[in-house]
Formats: structure tokens, C-alpha cells, sequence
């Protein structure tokens, strides 16, 4: 999945064009994420990311056939359009990643239904052509370095596969309803954030028996109730972005 307000320049890794590139090191000024407001979560990373981050659910489109509706999660990063407030001039503010962000300047991009490509960020500044990590062998083969990122970017393309099956029980159980934030900053003003659903908590309360059992079954109940408990971050994300304003002061500690 490329985000445009992350891969500014997104192009599929090519044997020839990528012989002779080579990465120095890793992200460490995560400014390049400066404007992602939003980055997409797997079910599986739940657990971790709920500790963190909000994680609602947006409007995916339609399945291959158009005729079945899509959801995804997504841990929210900021409160207004490009702006990330997990970004603290370069460094990251939460001791967890989504796998999204962690195999960046690497990602995957869907060709069509049965293929998938692996792309790079050629915008981003750590590639040379002289020091680092090469991406190909002196035979043109796939580095050792790539081949690991090629197999966690197919497993992080599985884990999409799996989280849309997770969105497709939802919406057939008709679970999710829009919602829309609203919150008051200290000068007064009305910040409004839209656009995203959650788990409408009446229709979930009046699930029967059978479908609670499902639902604890296959996982689905759990992953529900991280998603219940991430909501409460929505308000550390209102002072961070006061404190960014600077209608209140930073933290001792920031």
C-alpha cells in the first residue's frame, strides 16, 4: 500500500536501473512522515498499536467484483490534513511502529488482483550508489538485504488480505457507523475531525449469543475491543496538537 504523503516518489525495484543502489542504513528522521495524517494497521498488529494510537476504520471502495464494500483500519496520526503529530522534529513519538511505516523506503504495491510488486522511495535521501547495504549481489541477484524485506513485505501483504476479511465480517454484521470528533482547544476553537467509522456500541451490545461466540472464536471480539480501547488516544492528540499550536506549553520531558 503507497501512501503519496510517504513515498514521494514511489518506482518498482528493477534489476537493471537497481544493480548498483545501495542503502545506508536506516529511517532515523522520520520528518519524511511528516505529512501522514493516517497510515494503515493489520489486525494482527492490534494489540501493539492500540497502546498508541487511535485506530478507526475508513471507507476502502469496492472488492474486485464492485458489488462488496471495503473497510481498513487506520491508526490516526494526526488531527488536520498532512500533518502527522507522531513526528517530533524527526523522532518518533510512540515506542511502536506500524509495519507500514517500519519497512520504509520499502513497500508493496498491487499490480492487479494476483500481483504484487515491491517498490522503493527513490526520493528518499539514504540511497547510494557507493556505501551501505547493496540491494543485488556482484551477480545481480537479490541481496541478502532485500530478499528479508521482500518476505516481510509478502507478509505484510497476507496480513492486509487477512484484515480485509476482518472488515468484511464487520460490515455484514453491520457493526460500524460513521462518527465524527469534536473537541475544544484552550483559545476556544472548534477542532472537528470526520470521515472515519467506528463499532456502533449499540448494535455490538445487541449482537446475539451465537454471534459473540463467533466472533470470540475467530478473533474478531478481541480485535474489537482494542479498537474501543485505542479511541481514548484521540484526546492525547488533541494537547499534542495545542502543544504544536502553542496555546499550551510543551511537556518537562519533551
Amino acid at each position: 500500500m503507497i501512501n503519496q504523503n510517504l513515498y514521494k516518489n514511489p518506482v518498482a525495484i528493477d534489476t537493471t536501473a537497481h544493480r548498483t543502489l545501495k542503502l545506508v542504513g536506516g529511517v532515523s528522521d522520520w520528518n519524511v512522515a511528516s505529512r501522514m495524517n493516517a497510515v494503515f494497521v493489520a489486525s494482527v498488529e492490534f494489540g501493539d498499536a492500540c497502546c498508541e494510537y487511535p485506530l478507526v476504520f475508513i471507507d476502502a471502495g469496492k472488492d474486485e467484483s464492485g458489488s462488496q464494500p471495503l473497510v481498513a483500519p487506520i491508526a490516526v496520526l494526526g488531527l488536520t490534513d498532512e500533518t502527522s503529530l507522531y513526528n517530533d522534529n524527526g523522532k518518533w513519538r510512540a515506542s511502536y511502529m506500524p509495519a507500514l511505516l517500519r519497512a520504509y523506503p520499502f513497500g508493496i504495491a498491487r499490480q492487479d488482483a494476483e500481483r504484487v510488486v515491491v517498490v522503493i522511495d527513490d526520493s528518499y535521501p539514504g540511497w547510494s550508489q557507493t556505501e551501505g547495504m547493496p540491494l543485488f549481489d556482484d551477480e545481480g541477484k537479490p541481496s541478502q538485504m532485500l530478499s528479508g524485506m521482500r518476505d516481510q513485505l509478502e507478509q505484510i501483504e497476507q496480513e492486509i488480505q487477512r484484515t480485509r476479511a476482518f472488515g468484511s465480517l464487520l460490515v455484514a454484521a453491520d457493526l460500524l457507523q460513521p462518527m465524527r470528533f469534536d473537541a475544544t482547544l484552550p483559545d476556544g476553537k472548534t477542532l472537528t475531525v470526520e470521515g472515519f467509522m467506528t463499532i456502533d456500541e449499540k448494535k455490538f451490545a445487541e449482537l446475539p449469543d451465537d454471534k459473540i461466540t463467533e466472533f470470540h472464536k475467530n478473533g474478531v471480539l478481541g480485535l474489537i475491543h482494542a479498537h474501543q480501547i485505542s479511541l481514548r488516544h484521540m484526546r492525547k492528540l488533541v494537547e499534542w496538537h495545542a502543544q504544536r499550536l502553542g496555546l499550551v506549553d510543551q511537556p518537562a520531558s519533551a
